[in-house]
């Protein structure tokens, strides 16, 4: 199943502030995205990106369930960002009319990230997320305590 997801811009908001995370354009430096596949357990599903001639970021790839796989994804890590009034994700994408996961987590070493879908129409869309909609998972698996009863009664499996 191929996929393709055209990105310009990520951006955490409020009603009266904005604070880029990455907006792409002719000079971005891609490789400081890293794609990680289903390769990691013995899938082989691919994906890469690559800018376009108009400086848009291009997610493309290959999803196999083969070998018990099935994803691609791409990940960017950016400085801590002090998010106090912020409460909404917004990306401009034009994807293939596919459904997607947004991840973002709230410490670089955790192991867990917040997640949110969203579907793709086909067009240039603003996609707004809610970051108290989003929800913490693992490996893909929700996570139904609370982060930090989790860790104070040592539900994790690592």
């Amino acid at each position: 199943m191929r996929h393709i997801l055209f990105i310009a811009m990520v951006s955490l908001t409020s009603v009266f502030n904005m604070k880029t995370i990455y907006d792409f354009d002719e000079t971005s430096r891609i490789n400081e995205w890293q794609i990680i596949n289903d390769g990691v357990m013995g899938g082989v599903s691919e994906g890469n990106i690559h800018l376009n001639e108009l400086g848009n970021g291009v997610f493309s790839g290959l999803v196999s369930t083969e070998n018990n796989g099935g994803f691609s994804s791409l990940r960017y890590r950016f400085e801590s960002l002090k998010a106090t009034g912020l409460n909404r994700l917004v990306i401009r994408v034009k994807g293939d009319g596919k459904r997607y996961q947004f991840r973002i987590k709230d410490k670089v070493e955790n192991r867990h990230a917040f997640i949110s879908y969203f579907k793709s129409t086909g067009e240039w869309q603003l996609v707004e997320l809610s970051l108290s909609d989003m929800y913490p998972t693992f490996r893909g698996r929700s996570l139904k305590w609370p982060i930090s009863v989790m860790i104070q009664s040592k539900r994790w499996l690592f």
